[in-house]
């Protein structure tokens, strides 16, 4: 059996259709209902962001589990399976857990070094711990990943200057604004991305800040925050034809902003430009709204490419530095689940090589009771000396090429040989 992780994101997936594959916080139990209910899955992992839906299975085949995963995403999406195939990855054994590492550590991320993915993963592998999905494998893979991601922001700079999504929104904001000296932002949604959002606001001495959410109270606490105010969702369409920036970034599953709401908008505006950045997935804003006069829309993939992936990749030095903790906590966790796995094994050969040599010599006790005590710490040395040197061999053999082919092909003919 080994992990496995089957995924899509939005870096090589077309935004239209990656959003149909978003599950939000409170579809994660039954998503990882569904996929640990599946034939070939024993542990699992669902993994939903902005800009990834990944699933990590621990498996006994690795066939079996991409066609249950691949079957879910399906579900999921309500997409036929030949819309998606061309843009789904795989990864396993090794190089599942190598991947995890580079998604904790934000090395995979669109924003290279972004550290909401941290906490994304935590919390992830809380949902699926509260599902009673997740074994000793997945446990000990995701523990360890987090402190690898933990190591790589305490010992590299990557991410130094642009940390979050909600970061690279706010800064990529500025740029199109030429800052936010008395300029008007409105903030649609109370999540962790519009947290962050509000925080980047505040640093970059935004004005005025409004705060709308369909639960009031977050957006009150969001404003309470910033120094900002907070709205009723219902007064959404008025506040809009007063600020001159929206950032949305709610869970909707639909738009909340269509091309008829925002062309009213638009048309009590005075002629005034008001850029619009949905970094929401599904989106908050239809798309079509990008074609009327006046309005600027940036959604999520113009974030990616203004935040390009190659950007910190390469001989960048600290990307290199990242890079080479992964290959060294990578090795790291190997040789410990290495050691884990064939230890039961070592053990119970060894205990039952010892089990007969006691046997032997209850067979022969009574030929032996006239021995001295002498003779018979004699014989009791001389028949565990002859033990150790015939099991040395094997057990220095099975352990050194643990967590290999050949270790697996050795661990195989002990247990055939033996019946361990």
């Amino acid at each position: 059996m080994s992990l496995v992780v089957i995924g899509i994101n939005n870096r090589t997936m077309p935004l239209d259709l990656f959003e149909r594959f978003a599950i939000q916080d409170d579809g994660l139990p039954k998503a990882i209902a569904d996929v640990i209910a599946r034939r070939n899955v024993s542990e699992a992992i669902v993994l939903s962001t902005c800009n990834r839906l990944e699933v990590y299975v621990y498996a006994e085949k690795f066939h079996g589990a991409y066609q249950d995963v691949r079957d879910f995403l399906t579900e999921t999406a309500g997409v036929a399976p030949e819309e998606f195939n061309d843009y789904l990855y795989a990864h396993y054994e090794h190089e599942a857990i190598s991947h995890l590492f580079s998604v904790t550590s934000g090395l995979d991320s669109a924003i290279v070094g972004e550290n909401q993915v941290q906490h994304q993963v935590k919390v992830a592998w809380e949902r699926a711990r509260e599902e009673g999905a997740c074994g000793t494998v997945i446990n000990s893979a995701f523990r360890r990943a987090l402190e690898v991601g933990k190591r790589v922001r305490t010992e590299t700079n990557v991410g130094e200057d642009i940390s979050s999504i909600s970061q690279a929104c706010v800064e990529l904001a500025q740029r199109s604004l030429g800052g936010f000296a008395d300029r008007k932002v409105l903030v649609v949604g109370a999540g962790e991305v519009s947290d962050g959002v509000a925080n980047s606001l505040k640093d970059e001495g935004a004005s005025e800040i409004y705060f709308v959410n369909r639960s009031f109270d977050r957006a009150e606490a969001l404003a309470n925050m910033s120094g900002g105010h907070a709205l009723p969702y219902e007064e959404l369409n008025e506040i809009l034809k007063e600020v001159d920036v929206l950032i949305s970034a709610t869970a909707a599953n639909s738009y909340i902003l269509n091309q008829k709401q925002v062309q009213e908008v638009m048309s009590s505006r005075a002629g005034r430009e008001l850029l619009m950045v949905d970094i929401a997935v599904p989106r908050d804003v239809d798309p079509q709204v990008a074609h009327l006069d006046g309005v600027t829309l940036i959604d999520i993939d113009t974030l990616w490419s203004s935040h390009s992936h190659t950007a910190l990749i390469g001989d960048n030095k600290e990307y290199v530095k990242a890079l080479t903790i992964i290959q060294e906590e990578l090795n790291r966790f190997l040789e410990d689940q290495s050691a884990r796995q064939v230890a039961p094994l070592i053990a119970g050969f060894r205990n039952g090589a010892e089990e007969i040599r006691q046997a032997e010599l209850k067979r022969f006790a009574s030929q032996l009771s006239d021995l001295t005590d002498e003779q018979r710490e004699l014989v009791e040395s001389l028949t565990q000396g002859i033990l150790g040197k015939l099991l040395h061999d094997p057990t220095v053999s099975l352990s050194e090429a643990a967590g290999s082919p050949r270790g697996e092909r050795l661990a195989d003919a002990l247990r055939e040989l033996f019946n361990l």
